[in-house]
């Protein structure tokens, strides 16, 4: 089977194109036909070596398609089955093994395309505003990176819990996405010399409940300078780089707040719990109120453009590659 396989961390070109021997599912997997793999951030800080992973290795931790073996010890899924899942490593491939308790049955009106596009960044997002702050109707929220596959669930999502978001972009078509997602305001941060005074100026100076913030670095002291007394800010990645030590102190002085760095797999720490919140994000699809947006589709031999493109930024919406 053709598959992406690294050998060495570091930039885009190390994401090489290789023949592999075909897997076969042990004991409590399935070997599954990839549809669709997602492309996302942690399979960049996979690639990097920021998270290191056994070498060699296939990246990709997201994808969906059809089961076409099961291994022993396997109950609940079939030859035939669509499945996706979010934790399984090795989706930038034609074949993978994916631990049954980690696939989540795909609905028959949902597409592969589309059930690779939402589960990661659904569920991170459903985390994010049902659990890490359960938004609330007449709160007002902050979106960075409004425009991204992160930030248009969120927006769509803490809208639908009937919140006014307000979004950042970085320019005029991605504030458009921000606002047909639902964003009450949407500042173009590369047009403000002070982002947290942009936001107070919209919330009668008295800053936002929530910020989500997965840009990290160069975002971090606005959002927590955004924040109202006891205001929550969600860092949920570092698309701009890490964020530097912080002391304690600046959340006392900044009003009492909360700094959270959430991981999905503690939100999915078990199996009913992954399938509660996959249902519920299959669900929002299912009756409209969450709408995905697919910003690009690649062949697997351009895994390192998908890459390049999405580090960038120069995309909006969630990227795939399509093995076959």
């Amino acid at each position: 089977m053709r598959a992406i396989q690294i050998t060495e961390t570091g930039g885009p070109e190390v994401l090489r194109l290789a023949e592999l021997p075909e897997p076969e599912p042990g004991p409590g997997r399935l070997l599954v036909e990839v549809a669709a793999a997602g492309v996302n951030y942690i399979d960049i800080y996979h690639r990097s070596g920021a998270y290191p992973m056994p070498l060699p290795f296939t990246p990709g931790t997201e994808g969906a398609g059809t089961v076409t073996a099961v291994g022993l010890d396997v109950s609940g899924f079939t030859a035939g089955d669509r499945v996706a899942w979010v934790t399984s490593p090795g989706s930038y491939a034609e074949l993978a093994v994916v631990p049954a308790e980690q696939a989540v049955p795909v609905p028959p009106t949902v597409g592969s395309e589309t059930a690779a596009s939402c589960l990661l960044q659904g569920m991170t997002a459903h985390c994010l505003t049902v659990s890490v702050h359960s938004v609330q109707p007449g709160e007002t929220v902050l979106v960075h990176a409004a425009a991204g596959g992160m930030g248009l669930l969120l927006t769509q999502l803490a809208t639908a819990r009937g919140a006014r978001v307000i979004g950042t972009v970085s320019t005029a078509g991605k504030e458009r996405l921000a606002r047909e997602s639902g964003a009450a305001e949407v500042i173009r941060y590369t047009e403000v010399d002070d982002l947290a005074s942009e936001v107070r100026g919209l919330t009668g100076g008295d800053g936002v409940a929530a910020v989500y913030d997965g840009v990290g670095a160069s975002t971090f002291d606005a959002s927590l300078a955004s924040l109202r007394p006891r205001g929550m800010l969600a860092l949920y990645g570092a698309a701009s780089g890490p964020v530097p030590p912080v002391d304690p102190q600046r959340l006392g002085s900044a009003g009492s707040v909360f700094l959270t760095r959430p991981t999905l797999g503690h939100y999915v720490a078990t199996r009913e719990e992954l399938l509660w919140r996959a249902g519920e994000v299959f669900d929002s699809i299912l009756d409209g109120s969450l709408r995905i947006t697919i910003g690009g589709r690649y062949p697997l031999a351009d895994a390192g453009r998908a890459h390049q493109d999405l580090q960038g930024r120069r995309t909006t919406g969630k990227l795939l590659l399509l093995p076959r």
